[in-house]
């Protein structure tokens, strides 16, 4: 008797491409601040090094804002939301954040997002949540209490925290504002928002950052990476090409072949991603007690992701629209 074998179905593939990709986008996002920590203590303000990564960003996928331009007509305001928010807001406060506290830690308070949205659902538009969403923000909250080890009285900086939370904040607005975007049969290309996002987010942070000021020398000098010098060029080339234009554009794909909530769930291992890296690459050691709060906050974002009924089903919701299609892991960093 011949033994049954598994066929692979053409959506099966898909399925493993869109994981594939969005493991992809996560790993691209996690190395942004490993990256950028090195320039900043090299000498370059952070809100420089999000300048830089911006507006280059910005230049390789300009060809697309041309391709998608009917976008300023038909939607202007989520694609300055998302300008704003999405690319100069939680980048600005991120690498600020940086810049003062480890990386983990700042990445791991950012993924407080997720219930911060539950919470916009809940308190401000007045919908119920699901009992599974509530145990997700539970779970956030007291894993983020391990993280900052709150019994030890905020032995972090807490303006580094402040701005962390700020970069989290950011995340909830563009959250909110996408999910009214997305909104009928002509949702926008999420690939020409960002396009659009990066120019706008460029326009802003050109006002905020005052780019002429820039210690332009850092970048043909080298930046320490715990000790080991490595060319300023190259990380920033990294943190451009890689940890932004590639990590944008294989998250929308991603969700395109996958559904965005398993998307957005595959995108927390972008936490993980970048406390790994940080404590490889940067020496940044996390305790044992921050590590089983960095895995609650990680749970916590989880359920409250994953946890939420499709659009039209009556039930209560999880978030602020986990469905949308403009949806992209790893906005946060």
């Amino acid at each position: 008797m011949p033994v049954p074998t598994s066929v692979s179905t053409p959506r099966d593939h898909r399925k493993g491409v869109g994981l594939g990709l969005a493991l992809l986008s996560a790993l691209a996002f996690g190395g942004s601040g490993v990256a950028a920590k090195p320039l900043i203590e090299a000498g370059l303000d952070p809100l420089h090094v999000v300048w830089l990564r911006v507006v280059g960003a910005a230049l390789v996928m300009l060809p697309l804002a041309v391709r998608h331009r009917g976008l300023l007509r038909r939607s202007p305001g989520l694609l300055a939301g998302f300008g704003l928010f999405a690319v100069a807001g939680v980048q600005a406060c991120y690498f600020a954040a940086i810049s003062r506290i480890p990386v983990g830690v700042a990445l791991l308070v950012e993924y407080l997002a997720p219930a911060l949205v539950l919470g916009w659902v809940r308190f401000v538009q007045r919908r119920p949540v699901t009992r599974a969403a509530a145990v997700g923000v539970v779970l956030a909250v007291g894993g983020l209490a391990c993280v900052v080890e709150v019994w030890a009285g905020l032995g972090f900086d807490a303006l580094g925290l402040l701005l962390a939370l700020g970069a989290a904040c950011c995340q909830v607005g563009y959250f909110v504002l996408s999910d009214r975007g997305s909104d009928g049969e002509e949702a926008p290309d999420p690939l020409g928002v960002i396009a659009y996002g990066l120019l706008i987010g460029t326009a802003v942070l050109t006002v905020v950052a005052r780019p002429w000021s820039m210690e332009w020398a850092v970048l043909s000098g080298s930046a320490g990476m715990n000790g080991t010098p490595v060319a300023a060029f190259v990380l920033l080339a990294w943190i451009v090409l890689v940890a932004t234009v590639a990590a944008y554009v294989t998250g929308v794909v991603s969700v395109r072949r996958l559904s965005p909530q398993v998307a957005g769930v595959v995108a927390c291992l972008e936490a993980v991603i970048a406390t790994v890296l940080a404590w490889v690459l940067l020496g940044e050691h996390l305790s044992a007690p921050q590590i089983v709060g960095g895995a609650a906050v990680l749970a916590g974002a989880f359920i409250a992701q994953s946890s939420a009924p499709a659009k039209g089903s009556g039930e209560p919701v999880a978030s602020g629209g986990p469905e949308r299609e403009l949806s992209t892991p790893g906005t946060a960093a």
